[in-house]
């Protein structure tokens, strides 16, 4: 009889499947909101500031997506609907350069000819001493060396040097050719 009661309170759901669906889809698009508004950062570029905001959005969001079901049966359902709706989103995004740009938002110069764009780097978040340490991990000594730096839309920054023959641009129909045509590209 234990059994039976211990499995009843495991895999019953105090909330309906359908509120479940709703409660995850809204708490999905309001932290794909939130933080597609806050900036993007690669999870190597965050600080620690950055990840305890992310535990804390976590915990906050937790009560919003699970109600006052704690069954497993509803874990399931609502882990389900994340990985779903975070797969449609991704397809879509890759499919249509609209939704694309919705989502990831698009890339940014923070270096042009050598110079720092100030007013793209505030809108980014990144500070000169977090660029030179991101320039310091793709290879370089200094910033000086750096002909143009974009804040690409997953995040990662890509760096190009001053002696390449034509740095890409993204405001350029095509990208420079692949590594060995006389450029080197983003050291990585």
């Amino acid at each position: 009889m234990a059994l039976a009661t211990a499995a009843h309170d495991v895999f019953s759901l105090p909330l309906s499947v359908g509120e479940k669906v709703l409660r995850a889809m809204l708490v999905y698009a309001f932290l794909v909101a939130v933080l597609r508004l806050v900036g993007r950062r690669e999870l190597g570029q965050q600080n620690t500031l950055d990840l305890v905001v992310l535990l804390l959005i976590a915990n906050a969001v937790q009560n919003a997506v699970i109600g006052t079901d704690d069954s497993f049966s509803g874990a399931v359902v609502s882990v389900v609907v994340l990985v779903a709706l975070n797969e449609a989103v991704n397809r879509a995004s890759a499919y249509s350069d609209r939704v694309g740009r919705i989502v990831e938002g698009r890339e940014q110069v923070l270096i042009e000819n050598g110079q720092p764009v100030r007013r793209a780097l505030r809108r980014a978040g990144i500070s000169l001493a977090e660029l030179r340490s991101i320039a310091r991990r793709q290879g370089y000594a200094s910033l000086g060396e750096v002909h143009t730096a974009i804040l690409e839309a997953n995040g990662v920054v890509s760096m190009f040097a001053r002696d390449e023959p034509r740095a890409y641009h993204p405001a350029a129909d095509e990208p420079p050719p692949p590594s060995g045509e006389g450029e080197s590209g983003a050291r990585g």
